[in-house]
């Protein structure tokens, strides 16, 4: 059988052949980032052989079948009821929404406290209901690593509610206004700050 004498392009070519199945603009994707990546890679090693890249990249076929099942697809190529449901439907909540809703839930409880006790619980309780509605859309979001999602809801979650669990144990109204609103300005910033890290860090 004739070759080509590119193995480059052969090497892309078998795996375009086998992520067939693929969505267009998913595929091409994919592609451009082999090829990004075996540019880098002779760049940064010049004296490699061009055939011991793509063996580092590995077998076509389990690229394909890697980008195939992160899109929800069986190993055949067909969606399958029980893959595609769940990851299409994460794929669907745009990566600005978990972030907004975590952030947000602090601003939201502040406001909504102003006022008698039934307000601020009120106020509590929805700020609460934003922050794991965010954390959840954010586990199960496609568009960060696990370390990513882990370090996102520790630093939007885990360490404001610590903080202002162990405040209210501790201090509770005693401390004054304007500590207590201090703190919730640099609680704010850690949780802004880290929204605009995994929104940088996200994957499109």
């Amino acid at each position: 059988m004739k070759t080509s004498a590119d193995p480059v392009r052969d090497y892309l070519s078998a795996v375009e052949r086998e992520a067939s199945a693929l969505p267009a603009d998913r595929r091409q994707e994919l592609l451009a980032d082999l090829a990004e990546h075996i540019e880098v890679t002779r760049a940064e090693r010049p004296d490699a052989a061009t055939g011991e890249i793509l063996a580092e990249l590995g077998d076509p076929r389990t690229i394909a079948a890697t980008a195939l099942a992160e899109a929800g697809y069986g190993t055949t190529g067909t969606p399958a009821r029980s893959d595609v449901d769940a990851p299409a439907r994460r794929g669907k909540v745009h990566p600005l929404v978990p972030l907004l809703m975590l952030t947000l839930s602090l601003p939201f409880t502040m406001i909504f406290s102003i006022g008698p006790d039934a307000a601020f619980d009120a106020g509590s309780v929805f700020g609460f209901l934003f922050r794991v509605t965010g954390a959840v859309l954010l586990c199960t979001s496609v568009h960060w690593t696990a370390v990513q999602k882990t370090t996102g809801v520790l630093l939007t979650v885990i360490v404001p509610t610590t903080a202002f669990t162990t405040w209210n144990l501790t201090t509770g109204s005693a401390a004054g206004e304007v500590p207590a609103l201090l703190g919730n300005l640099g609680s704010l910033a850690l949780m802004a700050g880290t929204a605009v890290w995994l929104w940088r860090a996200r994957r499109t």
